[in-house]
């Protein structure tokens, strides 16, 4: 743990950031609960407040952007992740994530793959190798591949990230994977897997989405993925209706760049699963399941 660093504050009071709180510390060194009247006012705590706004901030932009390179499976520059490496807040999101080589094809190189570790303008990129080595991969750039890309060696990761006590800050491993099964009409156009979840309103629904973060637009809550240079967009319905009526969900379907609907054979494994994730992570907060436990009660 590093160490803290306070600052006076006012009448002998001392403050520090710690894990992203303000916390204070009396003129004996004790630290206290919560902060004095007089310190939370204070000249100081107010810009420790700017400062912790300006690293929220900065930490939701550097998630996005990882994020996006994973869903969107984007080649990123080496130098690139050697320059970021160096911020913690980017260090903690990169670090131990699963990359793949790129070839000077353009395309991944599934026998050069490993934890994330490093990165250096002259060696390579530092990797942790499923036989749990460590080794520098000779390539200019490299991809963060979405987890339902892994396929049988997604399994191998986990397993090797808990023999090895490896924690990932981008939800990549243990991310919810969803595949289209085996026995699906794959002319169909929908899932009606997650439809009928009810909400008491329409606000309860859009305001679960947003806060998942998803946009909602016309009736439908919205998951756009790009996959091999190709827009795809994941569509939710929750309803649209008043925001105070009752609502209940429908269908799961997916539109092309033309807006128009994509039978299932069309749809790519990514897109596939990050819709499938946003519905069930939408429909998981229906009041269906109360009704259900009082009933079975």
């Amino acid at each position: 743990m590093s160490e803290l660093h306070f600052v006076d504050a006012v009448d002998g009071y001392q403050v520090a950031m710690s894990g992203g709180e303000i916390i204070c510390r009396n003129a004996k060194g004790k630290e206290l609960a919560s902060l004095p009247k007089k310190v939370r006012e204070s000249e100081v705590v107010q810009d420790l407040r700017e400062i912790k706004d300006v690293l929220v901030e900065h930490e939701r932009e550097c998630r996005e952007t990882v994020d996006a390179w994973m869903t969107r499976s984007l080649p990123v520059p080496r130098d690139i992740i050697a320059a970021v490496w160096p911020d913690p807040t980017w260090c903690k999101l990169l670090e131990n994530a699963v990359v793949w080589a790129i070839g000077d094809d353009g395309a991944p190189d599934r026998e050069r793959v490993g934890f994330l570790r490093g990165a250096d303008s002259r060696k390579g990129v530092g990797v942790v190798d499923l036989d749990g080595e460590t080794a520098w991969l000779e390539a200019t750039r490299v991809a963060f591949p979405h987890p339902v890309l892994l396929g049988k060696e997604l399994d191998d990761f986990r397993e090797l990230a808990t023999e090895l006590s490896l924690s990932q800050g981008l939800e990549q491993l243990y991310r919810e994977t969803f595949r289209i099964a085996k026995d699906a009409d794959l002319e169909e156009t929908s899932v009606d897997t997650f439809s009928g979840g009810e909400f008491e309103m329409l606000t309860h629904a859009t305001n679960r989405a947003k806060n998942l973060g998803f946009r909602v637009s016309g009736g439908y809550a919205v998951c756009p993925v790009w996959e091999g240079g190709t827009r795809l967009e994941a569509r939710f319905w929750i309803g649209a209706e008043y925001p105070d009526m009752e609502t209940e969900t429908g269908e799961l379907c997916w539109v092309g760049e033309d807006e128009s609907a994509l039978a299932l054979a069309q749809v790519t494994p990514v897109a596939y699963s990050e819709g499938t994730r946003m519905a069930s992570m939408i429909y998981a907060g229906r009041v269906v399941e109360k009704r259900e436990e009082e009933e079975e009660g």
